[in-house]
């Protein structure tokens, strides 16, 4: 072999052996197993609470739980053969089977796959050793000849041997052992935002996995954009990207998959150097798809992602060999997203430097704290959390729903399809007025939560479970402010007041704690109607009284007065009358004579000042000789 040749064949060697070896670095760097709560119930020695792996195919009850029998088949322990007959498990009770298998002989998906033919609703395979929990992934394309993986829809976990062996001696024993398998807290969930992130490719010809990722894009578009929209959730998506280890970067293979002279690289698409498309073209497309991210992020318009990468699908696929920069700008153009702007977000490949956007990608890519490292596409992380199970739309939702902190779900996590409503039955255990069907009962994705309402403006507080009351000025609007009422004989008597904010209180009448009021018996009591010689008759809310003879009965002071007064009463009030009119008439005649007398003496001090200087002191002194005359101002 001539030396180039075998410089060629090395590259061809080493090139992606660097590739996986870097992989394997990512995964022995820092790899997390997702795990869900499973805690046995019954029998009472065994109650207890353990962890279980959650497998990486099905559908794991993000959000949820369920309470089922284990049951552990007589024959064909580990599962990897199909079970006799349809619906083979039956358990001792009602309640739902869980199958537990043992580990070994077969793919994790193939055991699950036959224990759900069989009629399981879960699957709990036991390690064969005591060792730390390791993730159950589905096998590669290649071994699923039938295509039973994507056929899977019951959860599975891994559990540990000790564990395992105690189940199946307890079921071995005829004891009824009931688990309970809990995913509520797998996902976090501290607030009223979700966050997530999908990592992902452009490459459409790396078989079922490109063909799992890109369904799920299109299949999701929708769910995502609402809850981008409605600022529910925060989306990023992410590329994985490797590099060309140092001593290769300038062969012919390096330059090939790799852009910034080997720092960002993936593989080639139809694993031949000689022909088609290469790796760059990848990085460079998932470079272009993470600015178009960027930039329309900038413009609060970040769902377009979702719609450029559906489309740029659809248009520029490779396998119709429009895989392109050109296909790419009209799909931008069509969309209004500015090329020039996401071209200065791209940056130079052809650089000796960093990329800033694809070395951000390469930094996240490794994991940190609850999250693993992405290796494998594609991947989903919810709330810093990777999501394990079928990348399926439904799944996904639910998974994502179960990541909002309790009562701040988006109306889309509580449709039909997803949430059972558990007010519906018994009113969730919840306060309930069924005389105005008012409840404390309010549905969310992971079940309920018992919370005093607001109805029309009006506050109720309480517990939510044993006692809600109405508070506030507008209480009694609703319900009576749930005090008691009742109309009698055309009248209406209520324990609930608008001048108080809370609290029902008897009116006047009654007597009683104001959920139940009842009519005192004022004459019976000897409450009232007390005076001489007078009869009581209780009425409802109240009482008549009569005085004896003609006279009158003055309710607030309880007795009896004259009804008509004596002549002379009338004599004596009309002298007063006649007395205080003299004295009024009296008072005005002296008041005009007083203003007059005033008004006179106020003239002539206004004439003196305008009359003639030489008469002016003959004048006065005639003035105040001669008394004025009547008329004469």
């Amino acid at each position: 072999m001539k030396p180039s040749s075998l410089a060629m064949a090395m590259a061809l060697f080493f090139l992606p052996l660097a590739l996986i070896f870097q992989s394997l670095y990512l995964v022995n760097g820092h790899f997390v197993v997702e795990t869900g709560s499973i805690k046995v119930l019954s029998p009472v020695n065994l109650i207890s609470k353990h962890d279980g792996a959650i497998g990486n195919f099905g559908v794991p009850d993000y959000g949820g739980y369920i309470v089922g029998s284990v049951v552990y088949p007589d024959k064909k322990t580990t599962g990897c053969e199909p079970f006799d007959g349809d619906k083979t498990f039956k358990s001792r009770s009602p309640r739902p089977i869980v199958v537990l298998l043992e580990r070994g002989g077969c793919y994790f998906a193939l055991k699950v796959w036959n224990a759900q033919q069989a009629g399981a609703a879960a699957v709990l395979v036991m390690d064969s050793v005591q060792e730390p929990l390791v993730t159950m992934d589905s096998p590669e394309e290649s071994n699923d000849a039938d295509g039973y993986i994507e056929k899977i829809n019951i959860p599975s976990a891994l559990i540990d041997k000790a564990f395992g062996d105690s189940l199946k001696e307890a079921f071995k024993n005829h004891e009824d052992v009931v688990v309970k398998l809990d995913w509520r807290e797998s996902i976090p969930h501290p607030d009223k935002r979700v966050e997530y992130e999908f990592w992902t490719n452009s490459n459409d010809e790396c078989g079922a996995r490109c063909d799992e990722q890109m369904d799920f894009v299109k299949n999701f578009k929708g769910h995502a954009q609402i809850l981008e929209k409605g600022g529910y959730t925060l989306f990023t998506p992410h590329y994985i990207t490797w590099y060309c280890p140092l001593a290769f970067i300038l062969s012919s293979q390096c330059k090939s998959q790799c852009i910034n002279h080997g720092r960002y690289c993936a593989p080639d698409p139809e694993r031949n150097f000689g022909e088609g498309y290469q790796g760059k073209d990848v990085v460079l497309e998932n470079l272009r798809q993470l600015c178009v991210h960027r930039v329309a992020n900038e413009s609060n318009r970040s769902w377009v992602w979702w719609d450029f990468v559906t489309d740029f699908h659809l248009r520029c696929s490779m396998k119709e060999k429009r895989y392109s920069k050109e296909c790419a700008e009209d799909v931008m153009k069509s969309l209004d997203l500015p090329i020039e702007k996401i071209e200065k977000c791209m940056g130079d490949p052809q650089a000796d430097e960093d990329n800033q956007v694809l070395k951000v990608e390469q930094e996240v890519q490794v994991g940190r704290g609850a999250r693993g490292d992405v290796t494998i596409l594609p991947t989903l992380v919810i709330n810093n959390i990777q999501y394990r199970g079928k990348l399926e739309r439904k799944a996904v939702l639910k998974a994502i729903c179960a990541g909002f902190k309790e009562t701040a779900d988006p109306p889309i996590c509580l449709n039909e399809d997803l949430e059972t409503n558990e007010c519906l039955e018994r009113n969730g255990g919840c306060w309930h007025n069924k005389h105005s069907n008012i409840t404390a009962c309010r549905d969310t994705f992971r079940g309920r939560v018992c919370e005093c309402p607001v109805v029309n403006g009006v506050q109720y507080r309480g517990d939510g479970y044993s006692k809600c009351d109405a508070f506030g000025p507008a209480r009694c609007s609703i319900d009576n402010g749930g005090c008691w009422a009742e109309t009698n004989h055309g009248l209406t008597f209520s324990a609930c007041s608008n001048s108080d904010l809370s609290g029902c209180q008897c009116p006047s009448g009654f007597h009683g704690d104001g959920q139940k009021c009842e009519d005192v018996d004022e004459c019976k009591e000897k409450s009232a109607c007390q005076c001489e010689g007078c009869s009581c008759k209780n009425t409802w809310g109240g009482y008549d009284c009569k005085c004896r003879g003609d006279l009158l009965y003055i309710k607030e002071q309880d007795t009896c007065i004259e009804r008509h007064g004596s002549k002379f009463a009338w004599f004596i009030t009309f002298v007063v009358l006649a007395a205080v009119a003299g004295a009024g008439l009296a008072g005005y005649i002296f008041y005009k004579y007083r203003l007059r007398s005033y008004m006179d003496s106020e003239i002539m001090a206004i004439m003196s000042q305008y009359m003639p200087l030489d008469n002016q002191n003959g004048r006065v002194q005639t003035m105040e000789a001669e008394p004025l005359r009547q008329g004469s101002v």
